[in-house]
């Protein structure tokens, strides 16, 4: 019985230094690779990473880890070419849960072979990415307030605007905002003159090579897009 005990025992305290040893690893692991992180196709910011699955020692023995969690921040893309009007929209910040993440050889490296995560689009890089003197903010109730100044000729004076809108995705790369109802007061043209300024269509700029774009949603702190991939690479 006294043999047994001490065997216990001694489990009981290798268990805790293993399981010390292990989150010990993970952390400096998590560490490193907040600094090395990178997304094919695009440079990034600040980045979080999270390596989910116990025991971390043995999936990183056989250069596999379950699932990983990146958060990556001021997405530019590398080398990239202005759109005609110079009015690309940019992601501000992308959240990803990457799936049985293969490393290469001196973990210099990762693919992961299934992806799935929101991107995310601030209003102020919207507003950015409209009409000279539009401002883009949240509506409510899955809207976007975009305001706008316009010059009418029949009056020959300026008015400002502001209309509700509906995003949605055009295509596989494109956003689209387009005004629910314009108020036209009686004034020919008002409409169309104050669409020309609201209503916009703006092609993504930053999204990682291999993700594609699924759906969109309007929340109070921006646009936050689903997308989903295959074969997603990393750190390279």
């Amino acid at each position: 019985m006294r043999a047994l005990r001490i065997l216990l025992v001694l489990a009981v305290v290798l268990g805790g230094i293993f399981v010390v040893v292990d989150r010990v690893a993970l952390y400096v692991v998590e560490s490193q690779a907040e600094d090395r992180v990178r997304f094919t196709g695009v440079e990034t910011g600040s980045a979080e990473v999270s390596i989910k699955g116990f025991p971390f020692l043995t999936q990183l023995a056989g250069s596999r880890l379950d699932r990983v969690d990146v958060t990556v921040k001021d997405v530019t893309v590398k080398d990239a070419k202005a759109d005609a009007a110079g009015r690309s929209l940019r992601i501000s910040e992308i959240r990803a849960r990457l799936h049985q993440v293969a490393l290469g050889d001196g973990y210099t490296s990762a693919t992961a072979s299934r992806a799935t995560g929101t991107a995310v689009v601030s209003y102020a890089d919207l507003t950015a990415a409209a009409e000279d003197g539009v401002t883009v903010a949240y509506g409510g109730d899955g809207k976007v307030k975009v305001t706008g100044t316009i010059r009418v000729p029949l009056l020959d004076k300026q008015l400002s605007r502001s209309v509700l809108s509906t995003v949605t995705l055009a295509g596989d790369d494109t956003v689209k905002v387009h005004a629910d109802e314009v108020p036209g007061e009686g004034i020919p043209g008002l409409e169309g003159l104050v669409r020309k300024k609201t209503d916009f269509e703006r092609k993504i700029d930053g999204l990682p090579e291999g993700l594609e774009l699924e759906k969109i949603a309007v929340t109070p702190d921006g646009l936050e897009i689903s997308v989903s991939g295959s074969d997603i690479a990393l750190a390279r």
